[in-house]
């Protein structure tokens, strides 16, 4: 959270925390990219060949997001969303919809801003695609707006044994 999914921050006048604060290796680089208010798995490679077929959507790599939503999601709209949803670039791929417990996760700073009268919940949600805020967007086209978004996994890659700034080699 917080961080930008690059290794430098050239031309900007206020210092924002990138992937060099965190990974000292040499020769790597992202394989798609995180905005800087969600968290979550973030691969990084050496080799240009992997890269795209992470990152770009022809190879329709699965990437699950455990999504924290405004509202309590009902059929109808994990419906919606498995299907695809509208949105103003185009219809979504169909995608993988589900309610769950909340997970068990690191506390997230700043935590998440909660409203007494509207109650939360947790979903997973399995994507082919990367648009831009897509999975935040796609939430919101449902009537269920995105409190906190972490990335669980991209094709067998996943974060299960890692903590926050944490890194290993695959």
């Amino acid at each position: 959270m917080g961080v930008l999914s690059q290794f430098t921050d050239r031309g900007n006048p206020t210092s924002r925390a990138t992937l060099s604060d965190y990974i000292d290796l040499p020769g790597v680089y992202p394989a798609g990219r995180l905005d800087r208010d969600s968290e979550g798995l973030m691969l990084l490679t050496d080799d240009g060949k992997l890269q795209a077929r992470i990152a770009d959507p022809k190879f329709k790599l699965p990437k699950t997001y455990l999504v924290q939503v405004e509202g309590e999601p009902d059929t109808g709209a994990l419906t919606h969303l498995s299907r695809g949803v509208e949105l103003k670039d185009g219809l979504t791929r169909a995608a993988q919809a589900e309610a769950i417990d909340a997970p068990d996760l690191w506390p997230r700073d700043p935590p998440v801003r909660f409203r007494k009268s509207v109650p939360d919940s947790w979903m997973r949600l399995t994507i082919r695609e990367g648009r831009n805020r897509q999975v935040r967007r796609m939430t919101a086209a449902v009537g269920y707006p995105t409190l906190r978004l972490v990335r669980w996994s991209v094709g067998d890659w996943s974060l299960d044994g890692l903590q926050p700034g944490q890194w290993r080699l695959a």
